[in-house]
């Protein structure tokens, strides 16, 4: 009785063991699903941060003194672009990790920059390019509206935002052909966007 109780119960924990493994692999490939996306020179890696208290915080005080959008981006930009940028050949940081070790690469400065945009909830996406990635920005800003090109989505004027250019502002050159756009994502589901036409200009 004893023997076919312990077999029983063997059964049921190596039944158990089993489910626990297959549960841990199902999700290790949703995370990596959800923050892995294939392009046509590699593999761009999503390492944002939503509801961080210490992005939060850090997004918040770096625009106290901002009474507009433009003033925040600008400020939140200023911030990011003096982080020292140094290629990244082992993994993708997080926004934190990007601040306290004090560089990163354009993966991981863009991360930081959507990050703190986020917090902020001024609408913004990557833009994935060769070898590249940047942000862009949607803001209603009369100045910037009748001075500075953007890229324009389905005839929605967005911004280029580059990480990686040290004192840059609002409204980078764009430096490629359209057509060396691969995806534009939305970074917090990861997904990409769906755009039918899009145009650069002013």
């Amino acid at each position: 009785m004893n023997s076919k109780l312990s077999a029983q119960l063997s059964k049921v924990l190596v039944g158990g063991l089993v489910l626990y493994f297959f549960y841990i692999f199902i999700t290790a490939i949703s995370i990596v699903d959800r923050r892995h996306i294939g392009t046509d020179n590699g593999t761009y890696i999503n390492s944002t941060t939503d509801n961080n208290p210490y992005i939060e915080q850090l997004a918040y005080k770096l625009t106290s003194n901002c009474n507009s959008n433009r003033c925040s981006v600008q400020n939140i930009l200023d911030y990011v672009t003096t982080i020292p940028y140094k290629i990244n050949h082992i993994n993708a940081n997080s926004p934190q990790e990007t601040i306290q070790k004090n560089f990163g690469d354009c993966d991981d400065k863009s991360n930081l920059l959507i990050s703190l945009l986020h917090e902020l909830n001024i609408e913004s996406y990557f833009v994935l390019v060769p070898k590249h990635i940047f942000v862009i920005v949607s803001l209603d800003d009369v100045v910037l509206k009748n001075t500075t090109k953007g890229l324009y989505l389905d005839g929605k004027k967005f911004y280029i935002l580059e990480s990686t250019a040290k004192g840059s502002s609002i409204g980078f050159r764009f430096r490629y052909s359209l057509s060396d756009i691969e995806m534009i994502i939305e970074p917090f589901e990861n997904r990409e966007i769906e755009v039918r036409e899009i145009e650069w200009g002013l």
